[in-house]
């Protein structure tokens, strides 16, 4: 897509609409910066949804270890952003995913990219553990 920093280890598996709340917006007049990372937030757990990741405290799932976010262009309300879901590297444990937000009124322009490190972990034991196999193979496909 235009716009869009794509490199060769990056696959496409999840896209996702989120409306742009008039609470989002910060006294500067744009979305609050903390607001980006619950549209990350919300794209990853919708995507973890669909796969069937979703936690559980007496097993396995899904742990965050870092986020990050590039603030590119200002998202203002109304609107509603565009979110696109890459999954790169696949480790023994983890695997790191990036995402593009964009808005449906002007998808070729990319107002952040974001993305987190996701570790599999086993909860009662409180350490990471290779990503089942179904899990692994699950992420590398597209969803949609």
């Amino acid at each position: 897509m235009a716009g869009e920093r794509i490199d060769e280890e990056r696959r496409p598996v999840f896209e996702m609409d989120i409306p742009i709340r008039w609470g989002d917006m910060d006294a500067m007049g744009h979305v609050n910066n903390t607001v980006y990372f619950r549209y990350l937030e919300q794209l990853r757990i919708s995507w973890f949804d669909a796969l069937g990741m979703s936690a559980n405290p007496q097993g396995q799932g899904p742990v965050i270890v870092n986020a990050h976010c590039s603030f590119i262009r200002e998202l203002q309300y109304p609107g509603t952003v565009r979110c696109r879901l890459y999954v790169g590297q696949i480790g023994r444990s983890s695997f790191e995913t990036t995402a593009v937000l964009s808005r449906t009124d002007d998808p070729d322009t990319v107002y952040a990219e974001g993305g987190a490190k996701v570790v599999w972990v086993d909860f009662p034991k409180r350490k990471s553990t290779p990503l089942p196999e179904a899990i692994r193979q699950a992420i590398v496909e597209p969803i949609g």
